[in-house]
């Protein structure tokens, strides 16, 4: 019985569709949203700029000595040793004066490797004799890039749960501190509120300056008297006390007096005007991004700091149990669609600076402003070729992309499930080691390497499926419609 069920589940379901389904989703619509979000190529050229819009991926191609274009399939990359890619046509509208050209607009901005199997793959929906046919085998179930001829995969990556308050006592249980890995467009920023032994809180944010106390911070945000910082707690006394605790020796009354004392932490020495500006760009772009980065934020922000204030107090004094970081609901899964779309922003962003750097030189010499040849397709195409080639990907991390395991088919099963955790290897991390009851059913208990990597490494369950996420703001819409306010505690 067991052996059909198993047989039925894998006619349906491939052992890698987590790489394929992430891995489409990006082509299908994280692409165009980084686009869309970039939007126009401003160049330092008066009355001149670049609007982006629809971008379209074409299937695999080689280009020959002689320039001629063909398809391309997997087998023939890796006897040739090319890297089996997709070209990348963006439709770029120059605008004069606020008039549009539209002339050639679409343009090739360079090369995307192509996952063997996901829907830009020749390969996908193939029947068997069709595959033998290509010279490949059809008991392979892709989900691995072929990048100067050599079999690659994305290895997936274990880390804690964006947007999400995780309150924990810190060193030896002096702190406790709630926090938040604050992600938005990429852009990743820990906020955190923390609590002394004393009562004593303060908040921390990227750029934020040392021991910046919390209800200032409050005030600076729009929530200037006592009784609105009372108000957004819940009735408790040991809350009331905390407050009130640091209320005492906090001088700032004002909104415009709290942006000044944050000001002072952050620029001191400066004039009061600058101080000001520096405090409103730090709450605003470092502190809780998430939210928004625009000053009608503010208010949300304070409110969202409140909360974590509050779970932080009610922690310390064992009220409620801080979080466990090492349950896997506070877990979340980056595949190799979300990894993909790391890199394409920063090999995209780098192109853009390209652009209005090619713009700027061709207007300084007098030559005609020719979308093609301002974009240099090679901008993007090396730096994404680069860290697929060697497994250094953006924001330092390193052994990303790794050589796909062919000593046999279950080894090769094997690395295209395994999940890795960022955490050191030369470090002990006992309970990130430790087997977790909410592994069950997810992360296999018995596969691990020994030695340094031990249960860092670890391999999914059998039947194990990871989702591909949606969108917070589907999700936030969804939950307004069934009557929550957006306002409400």
């Amino acid at each position: 019985m067991s052996k059909e069920l198993l047989n039925a589940y894998f006619k349906e379901n491939s052992l890698v569709k987590q790489h394929l389904d992430s891995y489409n989703k990006f082509v299908e619509g994280g692409m165009q949203e980084i686009i869309d979000r970039i939007g126009v190529i401003k160049p330092t050229i008066e009355g001149f700029e670049l609007q982006l819009g629809r971008i379209r991926l074409d299937k695999p191609k080689v280009i020959e000595a002689d320039g001629s274009q063909r398809a391309v399939l997997p087998s023939e990359a890796r006897s040739r040793n090319l890297t089996y890619s997709a070209p990348i046509f963006l439709e770029i509208i120059p605008v004069y004066n606020g008039v549009e050209k539209k002339m050639f607009s679409e343009v090739f901005i360079g090369e995307l490797p192509v996952m063997v199997k996901s829907k830009l793959c020749h390969l996908d929906n193939m029947a068997e004799d069709e595959l033998a046919a290509s010279r490949e085998d059809p008991n392979d179930p892709g989900g691995y890039f072929i990048i100067n001829g050599s079999e690659r995969v994305l290895t997936s990556i274990e880390d804690l749960a964006p947007n999400r308050i995780m309150t924990t006592f810190e060193k030896d249980k002096k702190l406790v501190t709630s926090k938040v890995f604050s992600t938005r467009h990429g852009f990743r920023a820990r906020s955190a509120v923390e609590r002394t032994l004393e009562g004593m809180l303060y908040c921390v944010f990227p750029a934020s300056p040392k021991d910046l106390g919390f209800v200032p911070v409050l005030r600076a945000l729009g929530i200037e008297k006592n009784a609105s910082i009372f108000s957004e707690f819940i009735n408790d006394e040991q809350i009331r006390n905390d407050l009130l605790l640091n209320m005492e020796p906090d001088e700032t009354k004002t909104s415009d007096t709290a942006l000044d004392y944050v000001g002072k932490k952050a620029a001191p020495g400066q004039t009061e005007e600058y101080r000001k500006k520096r405090a409103e760009v730090l709450l605003d772009t470092y502190l809780l991004p998430h939210i928004g980065t625009d000053p009608a934020d503010r208010p949300a922000k304070a409110k969202y700091l409140c909360k974590m204030c509050e779970r932080a107090i009610l922690v310390a004094t064992k009220r409620i149990p801080a979080d466990d970081k090492d349950h896997y609901a506070n877990k979340r899964i980056k595949l190799t669609g979300d990894l993909m779309e790391e890199l394409f922003r920063y090999a995209f962003q780098f192109l853009v600076k390209d652009v209005s750097y090619q713009a700027g030189r061709a207007d300084a010499r007098g030559r005609r402003l020719a979308v093609q040849t301002l974009v240099r397709p090679d901008a993007l195409s090396d730096r994404i070729r680069y860290s697929m080639a060697t497994g250094n990907w953006i924001a330092g991390q390193t052994g990303i992309s790794q050589l796909l395991d062919r000593t046999s088919f279950l080894s090769s099963m094997s690395h295209l499930r395994r999940v890795v955790s960022p955490l050191s290897r030369k470090h002990p991390h006992f309970k990130a080691r430790d087997l977790h009851g909410t592994h069950w059913g997810k992360i296999c208990p018995n596969e691990s390497p020994e030695g340094p990597s031990c249960a860092l490494v670890k391999n999914m369950s059998l039947f194990c499926e990871i989702s591909t996420g949606e969108k917070e703001e589907d999700v936030e819409q969804a939950l307004y419609k069934f009557g929550v306010l957006q306002n409400s505690q």
